[in-house]
């Protein structure tokens, strides 16, 4: 499957901002969401099951973030509220058939990363 990351940008402090990751056909794995700051090791945010029944977040973004589902336009969405300069990464959706999983080498399937900076 191949996964395709969009609706980054540039953003201020305290914005809002959804990202989409699309696959390219209907599949029963569970997507997760990262991101990777320069200098930094690929953060795990979110993760979603196949249906959309279960989550599972970072501690550093609970109650900041949603990660939600459309299985028939088969994309996973990552809602990001409240956003602050530290949130600055490029961020990448992965897919894997195992369940949720919360680290990187987990996820066989990878998009290719949408860059979000937010400003002060």
């Amino acid at each position: 499957v191949q996964l395709q990351a969009s609706g980054g940008g540039l953003v201020r402090a305290g914005d809002s901002l959804r990202l989409s990751c699309a696959a390219s056909k209907r599949t029963s794995a569970a997507t997760g969401w990262f991101r990777q700051a320069p200098g930094k090791e690929r953060e795990f945010l979110a993760a979603i099951n196949w249906s959309g029944s279960s989550t599972f977040y970072a501690d550093s973004v609970k109650g900041r973030f949603t990660i939600s589902r459309d299985y028939a336009k088969n994309t996973v969405y990552l809602q990001m509220n409240s956003l602050k300069p530290e949130d600055t990464a490029v961020y990448y959706c992965a897919a894997q058939d195992q369940g949720l999983a919360d680290r990187a080498n987990e996820y066989a399937y990878w998009g290719q990363g949408t860059q979000i900076t937010v400003s002060s």
